[in-house]
């Protein structure tokens, strides 16, 4: 939290500062509808009607502000750049449009106008940024003695501190002082400077140009640690196979300012900064178009967004020989499955799943996907490819065998189910989701209620706030004939979920066995309107006609023919 505020300038803040402006209806039109899509994210749209209302007032200031958000968050920051140059021709400034200023700047290598508008008095950057952005400035003018100078006077909090060193080592690995860079990153009495995973990187690739390849191994396993990242594994197998590695985390002032701008964006990173995150990282790929972090960053925020295409568009851009390759199609295949295009995600990974058939992490994703389209078969052979390439399975691994087991109770193989369900609790004891679908699938059974009533309140106690859970409770009370006692756990599962079928459907039998029948019929009535699966619906429409107990009648006399305890 110090870090965020010591970081955010409010990038948004001068539109929403800027007073109502009056337009001519042709124009007012563009214009709000551009506001629309800003406001739903969609800057693809922003800026194109931005843009269209600036042909029929051109010289408009605040169109262009509002046209160059669009235009960074979408990803065009040379056309932005432009029309920052045109909004500072104009004697108009913003702090977007300085930032976009200053980019364009070091983009063309014109670190003299970088360190002006640096400088500037009016300009309102944070001091964190302008002192990690004066430093690069002041190596791309060629006076790394200044820029280490620059660097260290970032003292306060400490938190500025640590990212000023951070960029100065970075700074002194660029100029080919790799001693001088080991010296900072293993860090002094206050503590080493593994900010992040890119310090990592960076300082395994310094170690190895001094030599040092077995510190550079052991410092990555133990940043490993059992995890799979195949840009750190890469890194550390070739350290470990004696391989050239050459320093090319940061390579030069430009792509330094890169780091800064991807360095804040990943700072920001949540719910309440999501605007700015995605303009830093926007500015970071315009500095380092080939930045993988930065191109993941900007895909996960504007998925997040619901900005689907845009996303997907972005994911595509990583290389099948980089080493974040794998992160950026499982990313898109999420994507695609959030788009609900699920049969495209499905063939992101079958391609993954000849690519890199040896990853479990692919075959579990792939396996999630197939079962979202509810072909359980199919999920559960790519499932059981991944149990197979994992032969001590983890804690972090139930949720592998508990998809396992829906796939198995969904196909009617209820005793294998049933096995998988308790594997998943044996590797994370408690876990409520296991014990919910474990003890409601039990109570659909009909067999072992007393354990499965325990089960299921032992996931309510973890999970109070989930109707789901608390439904099971209700009706594994029903199913053991405790009727009375199922009236409020079903009611207090209707108020948490009211618009689910199968929760007013239940809730409907409660009441019909506690005499409660005109109620009971009511519930049903919504559960129908709440457009269940067409069996249900064809039972709940027969309990309305003829009421449960018939239908239950009904139902014990077919099982009776046909030999089915269940």
């Amino acid at each position: 939290m110090a870090l965020k505020k010591t970081i955010h300038a409010g990038l948004l803040g001068c539109f929403l500062a800027c007073p109502t402006q009056v337009f001519s209806d042709g124009l007012a039109g563009a214009y709000l509808s551009g506001n629309l899509a800003n406001a739903q994210n969609d800057y693809v749209a922003a800026a194109r009607y931005f843009s269209q209302a600036l042909i029929d007032d051109p010289d408009n200031v605040y169109l262009m502000q509002n046209a160059l958000l669009a235009m960074v968050a979408k990803g065009d920051v040379g056309d932005a750049a432009m029309l920052a140059k045109k909004i500072a021709d104009k004697g108009e400034s913003s702090h977007l449009s300085d930032l976009v200023l200053l980019a364009d700047a070091i983009k063309r290598s014109d670190f003299n106008a970088a360190a002006r508008l640096l400088s500037r008095e009016d300009q309102d950057f944070t001091e964190l940024l302008s002192g990690l952005m004066s430093g690069w400035v002041e190596l791309g003018r060629g006076k790394m003695a200044s820029a280490a100078e620059v660097f260290d006077a970032l003292q306060e909090p400490e938190v500025v501190r640590l990212f000023g060193q951070y960029h100065k080592a970075l700074a002194l690995a660029v100029v080919g002082d790799f001693g001088g860079a080991d010296k900072i990153l293993e860090g002094d009495d206050r503590g080493n400077l593994r900010l992040n995973r890119g310090s990592l990187i960076a300082h395994a690739q310094i170690l190895s140009q001094l030599d040092r390849n077995p510190e550079a191994v052991k410092m990555l396993n133990d940043s490993l640690n059992g995890t799979v990242d195949l840009q750190l594994t890469q890194l550390r197998d070739q350290l470990q196979n004696n391989e050239p590695v050459e320093y090319n985390f940061i390579a030069s002032a430009q792509e330094g300012a890169a780091e800064v701008f991807f360095t804040l964006a990943s700072a920001l990173n949540d719910d309440d900064n999501e605007y700015s995150s995605l303009l830093y990282t926007r500015l970071a790929q315009y500095l380092r178009p080939q930045n993988t972090g930065a191109i993941l960053l900007a895909a996960e925020i504007l998925r997040d967004q619901g900005q689907f295409d845009l996303a997907t568009e972005i994911y595509s851009e990583v290389g099948a020989d980089d080493p974040l390759f794998l992160d950026a199609e499982l990313g898109r295949a999420d994507t695609l499955l959030d788009a609900e295009k699920p049969e495209a995600a499905i063939e992101v990974l079958r391609n993954l799943s000849r690519s890199h058939s040896d990853v479990p992490r692919v075959f579990m994703s792939l396996g999630d996907a197939l079962r979202s389209i509810s072909d359980f078969a199919q999920s559960r052979k790519a499932y059981e490819k991944a149990v197979d390439m994992i032969p001590n399975p983890q804690r972090n691994h139930w949720f592998l065998f508990y998809a396992m087991g829906i796939c198995s109770e969904q196909l009617d193989d209820w005793d294998r189910a049933e096995v998988e369900f308790r594997r998943a609790l044996e590797l994370s004891p408690g876990q409520p989701l296991v014990l919910n679908y474990l003890g409601y699938s039990l109570v659909e059974q009909r067999i072992k209620l007393d354990e499965a009533l325990e089960m299921i309140k032992d996931a309510v106690a973890a999970r109070p706030d989930s109707g789901f859970i608390t439904d099971s409770l209700g009706w594994v009370l029903y199913r053991l004939e405790k009727y009375e006692e199922a009236v409020e756990p079903m009611e207090l599962a209707i108020e948490l979920i009211p618009d689910d079928p199968v929760i007013n459907d239940h809730l409907g039998d409660v009441y019909w066995k506690v005499d409660r029948k005109r109620e009971a019929e009511f519930q049903w009535k919504r559960a129908l309107s709440f457009d269940p699966e067409p069996e249900d619906a064809i039972r709940i429409r027969r309990k309305l006609e003829v009421g449960l107990d018939v239908v239950l009648e009904s139902e014990d006399a077919q099982k009776a023919t046909t030999g089915n305890g269940n």
